[in-house]
This record gives structure tokens, sequence and C-alpha cells, in this order.
């Protein structure tokens, strides 16, 4: 879609949307007005606050909201970004405790450790079914339990002493975490506008990436402590409980289940953010009912099973975070602390390129399939070099296999654009499940793929994630973008043929309530008035 057609459907879809009512009650309808009619319990949550404090607040100036924004956005970003770097933190604790005797003290060899990693994400798949709970409880309250059970299996890995125990470990640890990034995002599309979610997704992404450098560090400095009563391992595994227990505590003062109750913004600003929110994206903020017919649509969307498609592919080269390390180790005449340092400074390096990223989607809007295109180069031509180079070149592979793992970048993209890019709560939560899925299979396959027989070049993993990781899933990006701009033509030709926007009408003991179509929970198929972002 050209700049010029997407900044006339973005101007279209304000001008409908500044005349749509927010909440508004009404007698009786007119037989002449196109109504959906819902009951209040299908309704978005935060009816009953709009009904209550609605009509007390004001639109919202240009320059409050430019405040507001930045408000929003300081706050939830971090808090968000923080929790997702202490899960990536427990995630990687494994891979940076190889350093220590780790693999000694339990047992562990490659392709054992390998299982280990398999095994997550055989919870990890499982745990899928604990988005029900997303759907039935507060998303704060589910938060809450997450990182407490998380805080509890890290501090649990200091007893491990077999490879059964690390097993188990790690399969509750992927089972308890399997919904962490979806709620995250789920929170960030409550509190952010669309434009603002998909700019503010890779640097999202960088607590992550960049965790290999406060971890990183945290290990060097215990490998370097002297203890004759306590393993190394253990007491790193301590350290990084303890952080996971400090987040704990900040989410029960702090994370909000809806924009209604969240301890940081006023009344008026809690009912700006539903404003904007809904406005800008066209779907309800969160839904309590879980409603078969969304998922059935979702199912039958062919593009949930492109975006599917994407994380079955592209994640079959994640191991490679955990397997880079070992590969370190594996090219000879690198010490502990080369081994770190090139972590530390992959991290930073990785963190640098969702900055960029970010910086571009703020600049140029709808870029995201193009911009996960990009990303994927860097990644295409570490992978090519790493498997091409000769074995001898020590420092050339380094770099080749440094320069293979912004794939994060892309990764968060695209987790973010399949969020954006569909309406209705139930749907939005099928579809995190479905692609989730895919990458828990992904990841299940993934660390297979280093098997100890092909060491140390490990050919056949690197082939796989150029041919499937690196070429082919960028290129369904590309496939999802022409097939959502399409259907973004067709809708731009009905808001410009109505005059009046439709909206919709909510009915809770026999009174009628007239609201803005975000309100009604509708699917993106459903509304004809949700733009997709591309």
């Amino acid at each position: 879609m050209s700049s010029e057609s997407s900044s006339s459907l973005d101007r279209i879809a304000i001008e409908a949307v500044d005349k749509t009512v927010v909440c508004e009650p009404v007698k009786e309808l007119e037989a002449t007005e196109n109504y959906k009619v819902i009951s209040s319990r299908d309704a978005d949550v935060t009816l009953r606050f709009l009904e209550e404090h609605d009509a007390h607040v004001e639109p919202i100036s240009p320059e409050r909201e430019r405040k507001l924004s930045r408000k929003v956005v300081w706050i939830i970003v971090p808090l968000t970004m923080f929790i997702n770097m202490v899960l990536y933190a427990d995630k990687a604790a494994m891979s940076f405790a190889a350093i220590f005797t780790f693999f000694e003290d339990t047992g562990l060899t490659q392709n054992k450790y390998n299982n280990a990693n398999t095994l997550f994400y055989v919870g990890f798949v499982l745990g899928q079914s604990n988005l029900y709970f997303l759907q039935k409880f507060p998303v704060g309250k589910v938060v809450t339990v997450m990182t407490a059970l998380w805080c509890i299996i890290m501090f649990l890995h200091c007893a491990a002493y077999n490879p059964s125990g690390v097993y188990a470990l790690r399969f509750f640890l992927g089972f308890v975490e399997a919904i962490g990034v979806p709620v995250l995002n789920i929170t960030m599309g409550q509190f952010l506008t669309a434009e603002e979610k998909a700019a503010t997704a890779p640097v999202f992404y960088a607590s992550c990436m960049g965790v290999a450098i406060p971890i990183g560090f945290i290990a060097y400095g215990v490998l370097h402590i002297a203890s004759t009563s306590i393993a190394n391992w253990k007491i790193f595994s301590i350290i990084i409980g303890c952080i996971t227990f400090i987040t704990s505590a900040l989410v029960i003062l702090l994370y909000p289940n809806n924009p209604t109750d969240a301890k940081f913004l006023t009344t008026e600003e809690k009912v700006w953010v539903i404003r904007r929110v809904q406005q800008t994206t066209g779907s309800s903020i969160e839904q309590k009912q879980f409603k078969k017919h969304q998922v059935k649509e979702t199912l039958l969307d062919p593009i949930t099973w492109l975006f599917g498609g994407f994380f079955l592919l592209q994640q079959l080269a994640n191991n490679l975070a955990y397997q880079q390390n070992l590969l370190f180790e594996s090219l000879g005449g690198i010490t502990n602390l080369d081994a770190t340092l090139v972590s530390v400074a992959a991290g930073g390096y990785n963190v640098i390129c969702a900055l960029l990223a970010t910086w571009w989607l703020m600049w140029k809007k709808d870029t995201t399939a193009y911009s996960v295109v990009f990303w994927s180069i860097p990644s295409l031509v570490g992978c090519i070099g790493s498997v091409a180079m000769s074995w001898d070149n020590s420092i050339g592979i380094l770099a080749m296999i440094c320069l293979a793992t912004p794939f994060g970048v892309p990764w968060i993209m695209m987790f973010s654009w399949n969020v954006t890019s569909c309406s209705g709560y139930t749907k939005k939560l099928t579809r995190s499940a479905v692609v989730m899925f895919f990458y828990g299979i992904a990841n299940i396959i993934s660390p297979q793929l280093w098997q100890q027989s092909t060491a140390p070049r490990y050919k056949p993993a690197w082939i796989v994630q150029i041919v499937c990781s690196f070429f082919t899933a960028p290129l369904l990006a590309l496939v999802i973008r022409h097939i959502l701009s399409k259907r973004n033509k067709e809708r731009l030709a009905v808001i410009a043929a109505q005059e009046d926007t439709e909206v919709g009408v909510v009915e809770r003991d026999g009174e009628k309530v007239k609201v803005n179509l975000a309100m009604m929970d509708l699917t993106d198929l459903e509304n004809e008035r949700f733009v997709y972002p591309l």
C-alpha cells in the first residue's frame, strides 16, 4: 500500500472515530440505523468504568495527549521489559551455568543438555493451556501467580543433582513461563495505541536480547567466587532466583489488570487511555467471556496459519542462543572470559539492532513486513559464514555467530503484529496460543538439530537455519502483508462509502447504551471498520 493511501486510510479512520460515541444511553433504536446489539457480559470490561466516568471527562487536547503518550510508554514499556528480561534470564540460566561445573555435577552431556532444552519447550507447548486463566481471571493476578512460580522453580534449580532433576525443572519452568510473552503483549495492547505498540515492540524485545549483558557479567563474577561449601553454579542460580523474587514483588505492587485500575493514572487519564486505545485499534481492551465463534474464526482465518508457519520455521534457529557458549568453547583457545565478553558484545549488538528497528518503525509506519525481511538478512549472512568459513578461522566464526544472533528483532515484530492484526479478545488469545504452539514445537525440534555426532561444525543445524529460518520464514511476512493490504483496500472503500460511523448497543437489565464499536469486542472480520496495521 502506498504511503498516500495509508495516510488517507488513517485520516478517514480518525474522522470516523471522532464521530463515534463512546458511551451514550439510548431509549429506543431508530429503524434506519445499523446497530449491532450484544449483552453487557459480552462487552469490554471497561464499559462499567466508562459509564461512570466518560461523560465527566472532556476530549483530550493534542498537547495533553502527547504528555499522556510519553507517560504511558515510559511506564508500561519498561515494566513489561523488566519482567521479560527476568523471564529470559530464568530461561537462559542453564546456558550460562555451562561455564561452571553444572554439567559435571548433574551428569549432563551435550545430548542430555539438548534434551533438557527440548523438555522446556514440551512444557511450554502444554503450558499454552494456561491462556484459559487469562480469559477467566484479571491479567495482573495471572502475572502475579506466574512470576511467583518462576521464583520457586529457579531456587529449586540449586537442588538438581542428576539429569532427571534437571529435566523436571526445565519442563515445569517452560510450563509456567509459556504465556509470559502473550500476557505482556496483551498488557501493552491495553495501554498503547497500535502505532506505539508496533514502534516499541523491538525495544521491548531488547530486554531479552540484552539479558546476556548483565547475566553474563554476573556469571563471570560468580565464576571467581572462592567457595568450597557450595558450587558456583548454585550461587548463580540463587542470584537469578533473588532477581525473580524482586520481580514478583514489583508485579504485586504495580502491575495493572487493565487501565481502569492502573495506580499510576488519574481517573481522567484512565478514560483517555481507554478512548485512544479503542479508537486507534478498533479493538476491545479486555473481555472475560470465552466466545467459541471467535475461536472458530481464528482457526479458519488463513492469516493465523501464516503467522504460525513463520514461528515454526524461524524458531528452528532459537537454540543458537543456548548453544553459543558451547560453540565458543568448542572453537578452542577461547577462555571463559572470552566467551563471556563475546556473549556480552553479542547482547549489546542485538540491543542496538532493536533500537534501530524501533526508530525506523516510529519514523515509517506500516513497514513491519519489510523490517522483518531486512532484520533477517544479518542472521542469514551469519549462518552462511558460520558453516562456510574454515574451522581454523576462529575469530571469523565467532564474528559470524554473533552476526546471526539478532533474529529476535523480526520475531518480536511478528509477534506484536500477530496481536495487532486481529480483533476480539478471545480471537487474540486463540491466535496467540496457536503461534506460541508452533513456537514451542520449533523449539522442541531446535535443540535436536545440534547433535553431538555432528560437532564441531554442526552443518545440518546451520543449513536448516539458512533455508527455513532466515530465507523462507521472512517470505511469509510478505505474504501476510499482501493479504492484509488487499483487505484494507476493500475496507477503505467501505469506510469512504458510509456517511455515518456504525455504532453498537450494549443491553443490560433492559437498558440500552450506544457505544463505540471497539467496545463490542467484535473480531476484525466482523468489524468492517477494523484497519489492519501493515
